[in-house]
């Protein structure tokens, strides 16, 4: 899992000098964006749950099994969620980041062959493209929490969702610096299960502890953009 390695060797990373810049503005993003989605759950969470499980239901004999799964889904959903807000806001910045963190790596900027604005509605768009993307399977697999027994398998498929999702968000900054965008960078990416699994479950897993998940993103952006530079750029073919 060369990936996972990448990650843990980003956090060091973070007391670089020349990526300051570059890491503060996103971090005071995180922490306004992920401070109003804490307090979003912790008030709103009783009302959710009796929504989602009222005590009168049919299926209230089993309470006991459903409250933990809806529970679970309702907290990532919500983590998950300012998530996606705050890639979008920051996704500029993290492009600067990744082309940065290359620079400081190779000894050569990477090159995209557009201009800064270009590259600033670029990394936006191909946000919203991203966006979609995910919500086109995270809406069936949400669905599949209120289908008994299918809701069974729910966090099983949340995690292999959330662990694949944050592989292809991350690794997009690196790539896109590179000219390669989204719609290229998901037949390159898909087969590298080990790294799915190892850098993508450990990244969105570190978006939901408390501290840790106010870094968890330019943690990842910097981790992905070693990734690419060391493990994934090197495969590719000639033609790529």
């Amino acid at each position: 899992m060369k990936g996972l390695d990448c990650l843990r060797q980003a956090f060091a990373w973070l007391k670089h000098k020349d990526l300051r810049q570059y890491i503060w503005l996103p971090l005071l993003i995180n922490v306004l964006l992920y401070g109003t989605g804490m307090w979003a759950l912790i008030r709103y969470f009783s009302a959710l749950m009796n929504h989602f499980l009222p005590t009168d239901s049919w299926l209230a004999f089993l309470h006991w099994l459903l409250w933990p799964v809806i529970a679970v889904m309702i907290v990532v959903l919500v983590l998950y969620t300012f998530s996606l807000l705050a890639n979008l806001i920051a996704a500029p910045f993290n492009g600067f980041l990744a082309a940065k963190v290359e620079a400081l790596e190779t000894g050569q900027a990477p090159d995209s062959g557009m201009s800064l604005a270009a590259e600033i509605w670029q990394s936006i768009a191909q946000e919203i493209r991203k966006t979609y993307f995910f919500l086109l399977w995270a809406i069936p697999i949400l669905l599949t929490g209120f289908v008994p027994p299918l809701n069974l398998l729910t966090p099983f498929l949340w995690f292999a969702y959330s662990a694949y999702s944050a592989y292809l968000q991350y690794m997009d900054y690196p790539m896109a610096n590179n000219g390669i965008f989204f719609t290229q960078q998901r037949p390159i990416l898909r087969r590298r299960l080990s790294d799915i699994i190892g850098f993508g479950g450990i990244a969105s897993f570190l978006l939901m502890i408390p501290l840790i998940n106010l870094v968890a993103m330019p943690v990842s952006v910097i981790a992905a953009t070693l990734h690419w530079v060391r493990h994934v750029r090197p495969n590719l073919p000639q033609t790529a």
